[in-house]
């Protein structure tokens, strides 16, 4: 557990101090979007291992 909170202190200290605010907005989307995504990757990958399905 302690190192997610050191990766949201570390995410959260990132965006401290930015001035473009709808630039700190857009990375905070793309980074949860690039987060999903490669959660979905990671999915579809051990469901095709687990099943048995020829790469």
């Amino acid at each position: 557990m302690g190192t997610l909170l050191h990766f949201k202190s570390i995410y959260l200290e990132a965006f401290e101090n930015c001035k473009p605010e709808f630039v700190v907005i857009l990375l905070k989307v793309y980074s949860v979007f690039c987060v999903i995504m490669l959660f979905m990757a990671l999915y579809a990958f051990t469901y095709r291992a687990f099943t048995g399905f020829k790469f």
